[in-house]
């Protein structure tokens, strides 16, 4: 296994490359944005964008911690509603759309702890997909 090579390196040399960390921007300050809820039977994920459709901020249930069966549960949708609405509240948005997703059982819930945190919502759409017709299903099985 040998030596163990120690590299010295010089102050201020050029071209170190020595960064503290991520550069982050200046925040953006948005008013109004519009709420994405998609709410599955297995999870809830809310994204948080502006107008325009870019994304300001997104959690999970899952990436909140929450494993298993307990990701689809309403208090899970609902700590992910509380996460998402002080990041709007940092980014200075006072108003959202919302626009729900799914079935699951986080939908209610998951908006109105985001409401919960001051901010005003000024319109809710349903946009579950509704397939019509769709594809031609499975033969019945014989027993």
């Amino acid at each position: 296994m040998g030596k163990k090579r120690i590299i010295e390196k010089e102050e201020g040399a050029a071209g170190d490359g020595a960064k503290t960390g991520p550069i982050r921007g200046a925040k953006r300050r948005v008013s109004h944005g519009v709420l994405h809820v998609q709410a599955t039977y297995n999870n809830t994920l809310l994204s948080l964008s502006d107008a325009e459709g870019n994304v300001l901020g997104q959690a999970s249930s899952g990436s909140l911690g929450f494993k298993g069966a307990k990701k689809g549960t309403p208090f899970a949708a609902a700590k992910v509603g509380e996460l998402l609405g002080d990041k709007a509240i940092e980014i200075g948005m006072r108003d959202v759309d919302v626009v729900v997703r799914g079935v699951g059982s986080g939908r209610e819930s998951s908006i109105r702890a985001f409401s919960g945190k001051g901010l005003a919502i000024t319109g809710i759409k349903d946009a579950t997909p509704v397939p019509h017709n769709g594809p031609r299903p499975k033969k019945a099985r014989r027993v």
